[in-house]
């Protein structure tokens, strides 16, 4: 599994469960049940648009505010980011 230097999945084909947990482990980070519904549903939304969704469209979904608050308390700066990394998905573009 080759990643860039930002740690992105170079060939999306490449994600798995699997890879996602290797990857959160060498950078250190934890992926809980709630961390891991996030990305499932950012993976499902990223395959009907094929874009990585905007953190307030994404955090609509799940009946969050514009602040998207409680991504940023799971994932503390660029929910997004994170969230397409471990998802295997684009980096995102706009505000990361």
């Amino acid at each position: 599994m080759d990643r860039d230097a930002d740690g992105f999945l170079i060939n999306t084909s490449d994600w798995s469960t699997e890879v996602m947990n290797q990857m959160a482990t060498e950078d250190g980070f934890e992926i809980t049940d709630q961390v891991e519904k996030y990305i499932m549903k950012a993976r499902e939304m990223f395959n009907a648009t094929g874009t990585v969704p905007a953190v307030r469209v994404f955090a609509k979904e799940f009946g969050m505010d514009r602040k998207a608050k409680e991504l940023y308390d799971v994932f503390e700066s660029g929910p997004m980011k994170k969230i397409a990394k471990y998802g295997g998905l684009p980096k995102p573009t706009g505000c990361v």
